[in-house]
């Protein structure tokens, strides 16, 4: 090997073990910044936490395909997806502070019996994601749907379950607000 591969051989490692060194949480705002899109599209699925309420959105597209109606239905379910994806995340976050507030005040729980719960009204608040805009990149012909779950809906989904613990059900009531803006700051 001459000296110039064996140089870029050297840079290639050192770039492998820094990265690999990184461990921290590193914030990355969007990247995206493609000209003329809303900013839905260059942020991208989020927590949101403004003047209209706690909101997920989640944020997906689709290449450009010879059916319109398919490629518009594809990024509708992505941005479901992605929906899904963080409010899934939200809601192992709940889970596992309410274990750990549970297991503080004395109370055994089953843990298997909290997540089966936590699943159930994931899936049932699910069917509440609604699709709230489109956006086509005319250079490229993606299409970019945006999805969204708000969290009141997701509390009057909350007081109609009737076969939930009566602990968890008070503890998300009382705490799932906290928990997303926490989780809003974060991201």
């Amino acid at each position: 090997m001459n000296k110039l591969q064996l140089l870029k051989q050297g840079l290639l490692i050192s770039l492998v073990v820094g990265l690999a060194a990184c461990g921290g949480k590193t914030r990355v705002e969007s990247d995206l910044g493609i000209r003329g899109a809303p900013e839905w599209v260059n942020e991208g699925t989020q927590y949101l936490n403004d003047g209209d309420g706690r909101l997920f959105h989640g944020v997906g597209h689709a290449p450009p395909m010879d059916d319109k109606s398919l490629q518009i239905s594809t990024a509708d379910n992505r941005a479901r997806a992605e929906v899904a994806r963080i409010l899934s995340s939200y809601m192992d976050v709940v889970s596992n502070d309410y274990s750990a507030h549970a297991a503080s005040a004395g109370r055994s729980i089953n843990q298997q019996n909290v997540s089966r719960q936590i699943n159930n009204l994931t899936r049932v608040n699910l069917t509440g994601v609604r699709i709230i805009g489109h956006w086509e990149n005319e250079q490229t012909g993606n299409i970019w749907s945006i999805a969204e779950l708000d969290m009141a809906q997701m509390a009057e989904t909350l007081d109609r379950v009737d076969d939930m613990n009566a602990d968890l059900k008070r503890y998300i009531s009382d705490q799932g607000g906290n928990i997303f803006d926490n989780l809003a700051q974060e991201n």
